[in-house]
């Protein structure tokens, strides 16, 4: 490659730069790893180079002349904006989008109080939420990476389980107070607020030994208008544990029946593009989720035990 006619060689400039702002040939040399005499070669050159003497010497110690000063202030500027170039085109080499499908359920009742961990964590990934009920393709490079509940049958697909569901009916203090759900055939009374997954009632049905054929029941298609009526006293809604722990820590909806319904691989799980690594910040998050969703656990289990004793 060759040199500019213009400018010196770098060598030269950094240690000029060096030199200047320390005031010592061998304090330079210290900084820049070379020899005190390889640090004067490179300012001997520069001075040759630009025909003027940068430095006086006087004794053991030495002085930039004007010449020297106006130059260091202009070489130090332009080694400033080097830097400042280079941290912001690092960022950006660090930076990465990651778009995550999720049902809006996730999104409103669990993942967005908690985002602020997540940035605070991992400030070089931009997270663009897409709070959808359609199955977003991966394969299309519609999204990065999906949370979706069920029991992980997406085929083709890679998924990765990250909490295993567990089901319990859940009401407003308000209804509890009118009607109360002492004991599992009290649900019979009530109306029970179902979504587009009867299969949850039927868990805990089976698991009660309850049947709720003779039940009313007010049929809702997304899991947020579910958790809505709940709140509201309009049913008991089929609590997703995960998706409720924080409504029945503010105690605006109440657990009574405190047994738990499961389901065979019912939960939440991270699906990802069955071909390629995909995004590393993919990973990133999934690790993230697993790590909130377990402490959320045992915060649960802490406040069961506290309330127990």
């Amino acid at each position: 490659m060759r040199s500019s006619p213009v400018l010196p060689p770098l060598h030269a400039l950094r240690a000029f730069e060096a030199v200047g702002r320390l005031l010592s040939f061998r304090r330079a040399g210290e900084e820049l790893l070379i020899t005190q005499s390889a640090v004067s070669h490179h300012v001997r050159t520069l001075e040759e180079a630009l025909g003027t003497m940068l430095f006086e010497r006087k004794g053991r110690s030495i002085a930039l002349t004007a010449a020297g000063a106006r130059y260091l202030d202009s070489i130090s500027q332009a080694f400033a904006l080097v830097a400042d170039g280079t941290r912001e085109i690092r960022s950006y080499a660090t930076h990465q989008v990651l778009t995550v499908s999720l049902l809006p359920s996730f999104a409103a009742n669990w993942l967005v109080s908690r985002l602020a961990g997540f940035r605070a964590a991992y400030p070089q990934i931009e997270l663009v939420l897409d709070p959808t009920l359609n199955q977003a393709n991966l394969a299309a490079g519609e999204a990065d990476i999906a949370i979706r509940y069920g029991v992980g049958e997406w085929p083709g697909l890679r998924c990765e389980l990250l909490a295993a569901e567990r089901l319990l009916p859940v009401l407003s203090p308000e209804l509890a107070a009118r009607q109360p759900l002492a004991k599992p055939d009290d649900i019979l009374s009530h109306t029970l607020l179902t979504s587009h997954r009867p299969t949850e009632w039927e868990a805990w049905s089976r698991h009660t030994a309850l049947d709720l054929t003779s039940a009313s029941r007010l049929q809702l298609t997304d899991y947020n208008i579910v958790l809505q009526a709940a709140l509201n006293g309009q049913g008991v809604a089929i609590g997703r544990s995960l998706l409720v722990a924080d409504h029945l820590r503010r105690g605006a909806l109440l657990a009574p029946l405190s047994d738990f319904a499961t389901a065979p691989g019912l939960g939440y799980w991270a699906v990802l593009p069955g071909s390629g690594a995909g995004k590393p910040a993919a990973a990133m998050f999934v690790t993230w989720l697993r790590r909130e969703i377990a402490e959320a656990g045992s915060a649960g289990m802490a406040r069961q035990n506290e309330t127990g004793r």
